[in-house]
């Protein structure tokens, strides 16, 4: 009996080990090589969502894996206070998802009459193929029909403060709103009622578009502004990096007072690739393995690039200095710089590939590009001869001054 019992022991073990190392090590491989759908609520409006009245929910399904999704689907499940506006609305079928993209659904929902003030959830399910498992993840709605009888009303103050000013391709950075109650007194009077004109700021969020995604949630309650105040709001961004220059739209959605009173802007976001550019100012040419090399180095990006530094590399060419620090460069600012380079093969004539490397910050954000490759050629020139015709001038010249020197003498004489 005990050498039965522990021999299924042994088994046991040696069973739950395997299935350990299967769970560990083909898990990440499956995961790494699929699919994987992840649903968010893009936006609702209103914001708070209105008893007794419908609320708008826009549903995003994306694809985060590596291979296409096929057959994709989302239903929409609400639970009290919350219908569909008819239940055949509910399953929005997406069909094939590529890597990195993303499917936006919409659906109207009625807040039920006797619904109270506070947070309420729905669930969203999904799945991939007709007979794929269905995922479900739930999401908070904030219901009310908090308004307020003040009249003040909030704009945003000067432009956006972007940080970078222009992002490039793969970015983060920020974006910094000064919103201002514009009233100009404490009060005012309409159809013979006083009213104070302080400014509340209920809700307010920035919306993702394709390429830019906001990071920063939705501020809530942010307190009661009076006329002539302003409060800050930054929200985070990132830029995808296949992402095409041109401007881009982000919505600033800010619930005021009442829904009235809201407002919506839309935000120009600018993507520039474009950045340092490396031009040879002098030919690129070693005598006999060695020499300078001089470039012109010219910040083509529309804002200020800092810690702009340049690199050369060529088989068997040493460059000093290692690399040339330039520092911070305004847009369409020009530089020049020299490198001082020695071959290691002086008897090889041969072009070599020259590779101009900028490292380069555009707000935060660290880059390295190779911005050219060149041909590096190496001449060979007979030193001798250079000393002999150096020397042959100086010749002429002493014999040149020395006999103007005897004229003018002889001529002193007369």
């Amino acid at each position: 009996m005990s050498y039965s019992y522990h021999r299924m022991w042994r088994i046991s073990t040696w069973a739950i080990g395997l299935i350990l190392l299967t769970v560990l090590f083909c898990s990440p491989c499956t995961a790494a090589t699929g699919a994987d759908l992840d649903v968010s609520i893009l936006q609702y409006q209103p914001i708070p969502a209105e008893i007794g009245e419908y609320v708008t929910v826009w549903v995003k399904v994306e694809n985060r894996g590596f291979s296409r999704a096929e057959d994709v689907s989302v239903r929409m499940v609400p639970e009290y206070p919350f219908t569909l506006d008819s239940p055949g609305n509910a399953d929005k079928t997406t069909g094939v998802l590529s890597p990195g993209r993303a499917a936006v659904h919409e659906y109207r929902l009625f807040v039920d009459e006797n619904a109270r003030d506070g947070i309420e959830s729905i669930e969203v399910w999904y799945q991939e193929g007709t007979e794929g498992v269905w995922y479900q993840k739930e999401f908070d709605i904030r219901v009310g029909s908090v308004t307020f009888d003040s009249r003040g009303s909030v704009q945003i103050m000067g432009s956006p403060v972007m940080e970078p000013e222009v992002f490039m391709p793969g970015d983060r950075g920020t974006i910094r709103f000064s919103l201002a109650n514009t009233a100009i007194s404490g009060s005012v009077v309409i159809g013979g009622e006083e009213f104070d004109t302080n400014a509340r700021i209920q809700s307010a969020s920035l919306e993702s578009t394709d390429g830019i995604t906001v990071m920063t949630g939705t501020y809530q309650s942010s307190g009661v502004i009076g006329p002539g105040e302003s409060v800050n709001l930054t929200y985070n961004i990132r830029v995808s990096d296949d992402i095409e220059d041109g401007t881009y739209y982000l919505n600033l959605v800010v619930v005021g007072n009442s829904h009235a009173l809201s407002n919506s802007w839309r935000i120009p976001v600018r993507i520039d690739s474009s950045s340092v550019r490396v031009i040879p100012s002098s030919p690129l040419v070693l005598e006999n393995g060695a020499g300078e090399l001089e470039f012109d180095v010219a910040n083509i990006h529309p804002n200020r690039l800092s810690s702009v530094s340049v690199r050369l590399e060529a088989q068997g060419v040493e460059f000093s200095p290692s690399e040339y620090f330039i520092g911070s460069m305004d847009p369409d600012e020009l530089f020049t710089i020299q490198f001082q380079a020695t071959s290691s093969d002086n008897n090889s004539l041969s072009p070599r590939n020259l590779t101009i490397i900028a490292d380069y910050r555009n707000g935060a954000n660290q880059h390295s590009s190779q911005v050219g490759v060149r041909q590096l050629r190496n001449v060979s020139v007979e030193e001798d001869n250079r000393f002999g015709i150096a020397l042959a001038l100086l010749l002429l010249a002493a014999i040149a001054v020395g006999g103007y020197m005897l004229y003018k003498r002889r001529k002193e004489k007369q």
